[in-house]
């Protein structure tokens, strides 16, 4: 709604009409008063829960810890900080906002990081309509936060301080790619003198009445490769993309294909990626101008579905690899090197 009004009253020169408004929003003038008094109410659910999980088997609910919006989208984390994109009261989309939990009942806010734009009530104006520059969510490797900014691409935050949180490296390929930036992280080890980062895009694309005919000649989301060993000059080396003719799913109707998660910490040079109709893709990127895939895992569809929608996917400390879909179905795998 913020958004839609912003465009409506850069566009007429004024505030918009309740009507001009609905039709903009495509609903009911009935619809667009619910959704005005549902602006005025606080979402109550969003943020965190905290748990003992000291035993597994009985976890204890200690603090629910209310941010701000609809509350968080996803995080990380270590022994001592949260590091969650959520939305915040003042704000246009997630921002990242990092907390001390070293007392769980009462988790103490650290920083916030932003992207120029986004604080509005501070009177910085987006570029950008709606919440298409947003923070999807931030990991840390050492002594960086490495952004995922969804159509703003991604961002290398520096948190040696980490009260002062400092943008360090920005680089955005949307446009010419029309699929979002899902995750950044940096390959954990230097490929010859090279310092290498990998993003994934989220297949995002609104489905339309045809499908087929929406995808049709469209990039779908892949998985970009970088050489970030200047940070003020980010270069793109290579993008791995799954063909439509990988997979039998990847024209059903209703269904998306394209990427969308890869495992969050890497071993050595593989990326273990998940394909929304396309199932699990298991990546080398030991050359980082040719990534080559290794080793994939498709599932059958379940529950009646027409197509797997493989959302996420992790690694345990044994290697054994788990495989979720969005809708219905999850599977554990092991990978022997060879298939």
């Amino acid at each position: 709604m913020p958004g839609v009004r912003r465009e409506l009253n850069a566009a007429l020169g004024r505030d918009p009409t309740r009507a001009e408004l609905a039709q903009r929003l495509n609903v009911t003038e009935g619809d667009l008063i619910e959704i005005e008094k549902a602006e005025k109410q606080p979402y109550a659910n969003g943020g965190v829960r905290i748990y003992d999980v000291s035993d597994p088997t009985k976890p204890k609910f200690i603090h629910h810890h209310l941010t701000g919006g609809i509350g968080v989208h996803r995080f990380d984390m270590d022994e001592r900080y949260a590091y969650l994109s959520t939305e915040m009261d003042g704000f246009v989309g997630n921002i990242l906002v990092t907390y001390d939990l070293s007392d769980p009942k009462k988790p103490q806010e650290v920083s916030r990081w932003w992207m120029p734009g986004q604080n509005i009530a501070a009177g910085e104006t987006p570029t950008w309509s709606g919440k298409r520059h947003r923070l999807h969510h931030a990991l840390r490797f050492g002594n960086e936060m490495w952004a995922s900014c969804w159509h703003g691409g991604f961002r290398v935050v520096d948190i040696a301080d980490i009260t002062k949180p400092k943008t360090v490296a920005s680089y955005n390929y949307h446009p010419p790619f029309p699929e979002p930036t899902h995750t950044a992280m940096p390959v954990p080890i230097k490929i010859g003198d090279k310092r290498i980062a990998l993003t994934i895009d989220e297949e995002d694309q609104a489905q339309s009445a045809n499908e087929e005919e929406a995808r049709r000649g469209r990039l779908h989301a892949g998985i970009m490769v970088f050489d970030v060993s200047d940070l003020t000059n980010v270069k793109p080396l290579s993008l791995f993309e799954v063909s439509e003719l990988d997979s039998p799913f990847a024209r059903t109707p209703g269904a998306r294909f394209g990427a969308h998660q890869f495992h969050e910490r890497m071993t050595g040079t593989l990326v273990h990626a998940v394909w929304f109709s396309a199932g699990l893709r298991i990546v080398d990127v030991a050359d980082p101008s040719s990534p080559r895939e290794v080793g994939y895992f498709i599932p059958d569809p379940v529950d009646g579905r027409p197509a797997p929608q493989s959302n996420d996917v992790v690694l345990d400390d044994r290697g054994l690899i788990y495989v979720v879909d969005r809708m219905a179905g999850f599977d554990v795998l092991e990978f022997n090197g060879k298939s």
